[in-house]
């Protein structure tokens, strides 16, 4: 398993196509969820991805500091096509996104889909909300310092 790591002006043309089309895929028509995801974070995240006979089949952003959250980093759009689930990718990716964040931030902040809150407390996060709506689906707001995930 190969995790590329690449800014918004390093992806391809492709790549960003691919992106898209995975988040497209999972978060809209799967989940049915009609909101915008192409927004201006994009531009300003790390953006972390898996392939299998070149197209990205797992994905993460991680954000930084102030881009979403005025006090903390974060990480985003976590998504898999269902195919590929159970492979550890999502899993990976996180850990990696996490790696990279913690080189230069102490706090991730996430929304994580209320259905994935033990996923992401293997992690270290700890829920810090109750549950509330982001686009029809039930979220949590967690968050992960850095001394939490040693």
């Amino acid at each position: 398993m190969q995790i590329y790591q690449k800014t918004f002006s390093e992806l391809s043309t492709i790549e960003l196509y691919q992106i898209l089309k995975l988040r497209s895929a999972v978060f809209v028509v799967e989940q049915t969820a009609i909101y915008q995801d192409i927004d201006d974070i994009d531009y300003e995240s790390t953006h972390f991805f898996i392939k299998e006979q070149d197209e990205i089949v797992s994905y993460v952003r991680s954000i930084p500091y102030g881009v979403k959250f005025e006090d903390a980093a974060s990480i985003g759009r976590v998504v898999s096509y269902p195919q590929v689930r159970y492979k550890g990718y999502s899993k990976a990716l996180i850990k990696q996104a996490i790696h990279y964040l913690f080189k230069t931030e102490s706090l991730i902040r996430i929304e994580g889909q209320s259905y994935l809150r033990y996923f992401y407390e293997n992690f270290g996060f700890k829920v810090i909300s109750d549950i509330y709506l982001v686009d029809g689906i039930d979220h949590y707001k967690m968050e992960l310092k850095k001394d939490a995930s040693a």
